[in-house]
């Protein structure tokens, strides 16, 4: 059985960093591109950013891109999603997901089957 666990997530203020994390368990993850999405109040979830197997490429949405990092720990079947220079705009529950395909990036949410439960952020202005 598939799990996928966030962690890292909380309250912070406007400028502030956090460190999501997501521990997977169940899959090869080592064969899985990873993404992280996010939904924030009255929304519809997003893609926001992700990773393919190996970390060599990554893609993220352009709200994000130069202030979000997205890696990965094969040893540790973690990914990971650094989020500096926060913005209340970025508040969310943020969900990590795994493709069933090691090799490119999608920013679909049909590509994941494997979805956590997702972490609240909260950004304070």
């Amino acid at each position: 059985q598939v799990q996928l666990v966030e962690s890292g997530g909380g309250l912070v203020q406007a400028g502030g960093s956090l460190r999501l994390s997501c521990a997977a368990s169940g899959l090869a993850f080592s064969t899985n591109a990873m993404g992280w999405f996010r939904r924030a109040p009255g929304k519809e979830r997003e893609f926001v950013a992700a990773i393919t197997w190996s970390g060599g490429s990554t893609y993220y949405t352009d709200s994000v891109n130069g202030r979000f990092t997205i890696s990965r720990d094969n040893a540790e079947n973690t990914v990971y999603l650094q989020m500096n220079s926060l913005k209340p705009e970025d508040t969310a529950v943020y969900y990590c997901a795994a493709r069933n395909y090691c090799c490119y990036i999608s920013t679909q949410e049909y590509e994941y089957p494997y979805w956590g439960q997702g972490t609240q952020v909260t950004v304070s202005s």
